[in-house]
């Protein structure tokens, strides 16, 4: 598979990865050609121009094998700016400018009980850390992933216990108690306006953009919440007593563990349970589990070669705006 059929030079200065092609023409689409090769296809209409996201574990595979040049991990978003412009996004972040291979990066971060993180779209785990139970982005990157992860999953935590007062913690897209699906994660260091709610109300935090629009939701009343345990194994990576604790409580106070282990979500008030098993989410826990306990067996195995000779020195380049605010 050549990752660069979704690679978009022209995207940005340092280029974008499409969201995907369908091969023949759908609303919204773009017809085009990267590679030149084959037929046109149609792409979708939007780009994965965020950096925490989970996509960016297509970025390291493209420019790895050669597919996308290193420019690319710097094109993407650490938050949108911080100009009245952009101000429908979910709060004024802070930060400063700097300059990888040539290319302006605004390193921008959000501001939660008394940290600033690097935010994704909806602020949940698995749009921070899936890639991270690939790449040991923590050790490879101190000054940005090292400090990022760490205080994502404390916001994580301190909300789920602190804030929301669920008892709980760890909010991820996962199965809904009661049926279907649906996005769950902590707003507040989440890009999205219209956030990733952590509860079934889908209640959501609002609280303005300083200098530019009053906020319309600052101290919300949470509601049932819902947590995912897989939330939680990705945390392990970081937070091992705290996340087995919260694993543990939501076991034996919950009961949302089955026969094929951890059922895929609970709400925590009202107890309903989403007794299924995602492939995606198992796969979540059974990485993090590795990792953990086998001396990092998924990260060792997926790194070997290029990976670690382009990606390492790519990424440790940077320093984020994320650590203790000021």
């Amino acid at each position: 598979m050549n990752f660069g059929s979704y690679y978009d030079k022209d995207a940005r200065p340092g280029g974008l990865m499409r969201g995907g092609f369908w091969e023949t023409e759908q609303p919204g689409s773009v017809r085009g050609n990267y590679l030149g090769v084959g037929p046109d296809v149609y792409y979708t209409g939007h780009h994965y121009d965020t950096t925490v996201s989970e996509t960016r574990i297509a970025s390291y595979i493209a420019i790895a094998r050669g597919q996308a040049p290193r420019e690319l991990y710097y094109a993407t978003w650490r938050t949108f700016p911080d100009s009245c412009d952009w101000s429908w996004q979910e709060q004024k972040p802070v930060g400063e400018h700097r300059t990888y291979l040539g290319l302006d990066v605004f390193e921008g971060a959000y501001t939660y009980r008394g940290m600033r993180i690097v935010p994704g779209w909806g602020g949940s785990m698995f749009e921070a850390l899936m890639p991270d139970m690939f790449v040991p982005e923590e050790t490879w990157a101190p000054r940005s992933w090292g400090v990022n992860h760490p205080l994502t999953v404390r916001a994580h935590r301190e909300f789920g216990l602190d804030d929301a007062q669920f008892g709980y913690w760890g909010f991820s897209p996962a199965s809904r108690p009661g049926g279907g699906y649906d996005v769950y994660g902590v707003d507040l260091i989440g890009l999205n306006p219209d956030g990733y709610p952590a509860d079934l109300q889908g209640t959501n935090v609002d609280i303005g953009f300083e200098g530019c629009r009053e906020g319309t939701n600052p101290h919300p009343a949470f509601g049932d919440g819902v947590v995912t345990p897989h939330a939680s194994f990705l945390a392990m990576m970081h937070e091992p007593a705290e996340a087995v604790a919260n694993l543990t409580r939501i076991e034996r106070d919950l009961g949302a563990y089955g026969r094929g282990g951890f059922f895929d979500a609970v709400a925590v008030r009202s107890g309903t349970i989403a007794r299924r098993y995602l492939s995606l989410d198992q796969a979540m826990v059974l990485g993090s589990i590795g990792n953990v306990l086998a001396d990092d067996v998924i990260r060792r195995h997926f790194v070997r070669g290029e990976v670690q000779d382009v990606i390492k020195p790519l990424i440790g380049l940077e320093e984020f705006g994320a650590g203790a605010a000021s």
